[in-house]
């Protein structure tokens, strides 16, 4: 895309008159924002970037910080989501740059900062999971973009984009070819909302929905003891498992089908999956500054996070009425039991006859072994 823009508006005179180089400036800066451009080609190398040479290699931590995450582009999406949002952001970049210098480390130079400043990151990668838990990945945003998914794919085979040289693709094939993809944007949603084409009707009626706010039910929300890595197959064999569900308090008089369900998992992390991103930050010393050390999180506070990574699945039931969305809850509740998940929040509410069934889920010996404290 970076490339079609180039060409499409004639930057490159442009860019020379700057005083950039080309074509190492362009890889420069694609590599800023994607990483090496050709990893098979470069696998065995030791330095795989063409765009900067290896003593400069700091550089490639500034805009897309592929080692530890600490980068601009965070930086400037917390300033702006928490502002609008009225999330307080408790990491001060200001003061990140104040104290950022460059250090050698095995051989490669790294953007390093104070030691004194651990417990900074630590609150920037938090807010981070802050944003993601209260924000990117609420219940209601995430159920909006699965249905606009769900009304594109039926769109796909009747909505048409001309590419270069006059060639016809769908929505789904736009993205091989760069001029039309350029063309997907947001009235890709006005034109299915608004037009009266027949085979448009099914996604048509979904983005009414939307519109209307007639959305799919959150049914609640539930964890496994360890991540799953859930793929798409595990997720609608899911699907069809909570429509097969009986629960131990009887059946309902309600026809439930794999497709009335929607399964969503949610990977809630500090950016590097299960790993702590600090764990891969440089600091240095007030007494020595060039020198960098490692800082473990043992060594800043026992009250850090013993995991950085979760996983949240939640379900969804489509069908709507009072009668469905009771025995959907039941199917639910008694899924997570069979499958030795947490207990919904609201499971007690919800199936208050099922919740007692299981042991673990009982909340009479929570207090037990603790002693009781006295003035």
């Amino acid at each position: 895309m970076f490339d079609h823009l180039v060409d499409d508006n004639g930057l490159k005179p442009v860019m020379k008159q700057h005083g950039l180089v080309l074509p190492e400036d362009l890889d420069f800066i694609k590599e800023q924002i994607a990483g090496p451009q050709d990893t098979k080609a470069a696998q065995g190398q030791k330095w795989q970037y063409k765009g900067r040479p290896e003593d400069k290699s700091f550089l490639y931590e500034i805009v897309a910080n592929k080692r530890n995450g600490i980068d601009v582009d965070k930086w400037d999406y917390f300033a702006r989501d928490c502002y609008h949002l009225g999330i307080q952001n408790n990491f001060d970049y200001r003061r990140f740059l104040k104290f950022a210098r460059v250090c050698e480390v095995d051989g490669q130079k790294h953007i390093c900062t104070r030691d004194k400043e651990v417990g900074n990151l630590y609150d920037m990668f938090h807010t981070r999971n802050c944003l993601h838990r209260r924000a990117y990945q609420h219940k209601v945003g995430n159920i909006i973009e699965t249905m606009i998914t769900e009304a594109f794919l039926k769109a796909d085979p009747h909505i048409q984009i001309e590419g270069s040289g006059g060639k016809i693709f769908t929505l789904s094939t736009a993205i091989d070819d760069m001029e039309a993809y350029s063309k997907l944007t947001d009235h890709v949603f006005e034109q299915i909302l608004h037009s009266s084409s027949v085979e448009l009707a099914e996604a048509r009626q979904i983005l009414r929905n939307i519109i209307c706010r007639r959305l799919y039910k959150c049914l609640g929300q539930t964890q496994a003891e360890k991540p799953l890595h859930a793929t798409q197959e595990m997720i609608h064999n899911w699907e069809a498992e909570l429509a097969q569900t009986i629960p131990q308090s009887g059946a309902y008089d309600v026809n439930l089908k794999p497709e009335d369900f929607v399964v969503n998992v949610i990977v809630m992390d500090y950016g590097m999956k299960e790993k702590n991103p600090v764990n891969n930050v440089r600091f240095y010393c007030k007494d020595d500054p060039t020198t960098a050390i490692q800082i473990r999180k043992n060594q800043v506070s026992k009250l850090l996070p013993e995991q950085f990574a979760e996983e949240l699945i939640r379900v969804y039931c489509k069908k709507t009425d009072d009668k469905s969305m009771d025995a959907a809850k039941k199917h639910f509740v008694q899924w997570c039991m069979n499958k030795n998940f947490s207990k919904p929040q609201d499971g007690d509410i919800i199936a208050p006859e099922l919740t007692p069934l299981k042991a673990s889920w009982s909340n009479k010996n929570e207090g037990r072994g603790r002693r009781r404290w006295r003035p």
